[in-house]
């Protein structure tokens, strides 16, 4: 097992849970990633907010260790690869190009996401496939918006789900994968984005957090 990955059934398959925010499908030899917003940071720059420097750089090296880890043969983002036009800036499309030309033998689809359509067509050279949900691929429905797909099981982000941990004095959000029946939702991968869903229970779920380099379940 990897260090900070948890082993788990999803809908019956076996996949291994990373605490760096993806999924492994060892079957599939297939990692999956969702909401990195690329050049986010950039976009705020562009438009007047100071913001730190790094999350692009941050994000790269948590890809490099995930792909070093579990030696996909493919890899998809579950859509919002980048976060809008500006993140087209020389820094961030540098950044990218020499983040592939390190696994230049990676196969890498994106499923189209909203932030995408805005962002505007990535570079050919960056080799990304572009593809429209739902794609399937083995047992799989591969979305960015949470949905239900006949006869497979659907994978999205799009929410960025959290989970809040509470003690009597104190509580804190914490991005998490959630499980349902019918669809799971993976957290946001991108390291400067923030939490929205945080609903309660919903029967049948299953909530896996992600915190200090761990997964673990939460159990009621």
């Amino acid at each position: 097992m990897k260090a900070g990955s948890l082993p788990v059934e999803v809908a019956g398959h076996p996949v291994v849970l990373s605490s760096l925010r993806a999924m492994f499908d060892p079957a599939l030899r297939c990692l999956f990633v969702a909401d990195a917003h690329f050049g986010k940071d950039a976009v705020f720059r562009a438009r007047g907010i100071p913001v730190p420097v790094g999350s692009t750089a941050d994000n790269l090296a948590r890809l490099d260790r995930l792909i070093a880890g579990f030696e996909p043969d493919l890899l998809v983002f579950l859509g919002d690869l980048l976060h809008a036009r500006e993140s087209h800036a020389r820094e961030t499309l540098d950044a990218l190009h020499a983040w592939r030309a390190r696994h230049a033998l990676l196969r890498i689809v994106l499923v189209e996401g909203n932030h995408d359509r805005h962002a505007g067509a990535l570079p050919e050279s960056l080799g990304v496939e572009l593809v429209q949900e739902p794609w399937r691929i083995g047992p799989w429905a591969l979305c960015h918006y949470p949905q239900r797909v006949d006869d497979a099981y659907t994978l999205a982000g799009h929410v960025h789900p959290v989970y809040r941990v509470s003690t009597r004095s104190d509580s804190v959000r914490v991005p998490c994968f959630r499980f349902g029946v019918h669809g799971g939702v993976l957290p946001a991968f991108g390291s400067f984005t923030g939490g929205a869903r945080e609903d309660g229970w919903v029967t049948g779920e299953k909530v896996f957090l992600v915190a200090q380099e761990r997964v673990f379940e939460v159990v009621r």
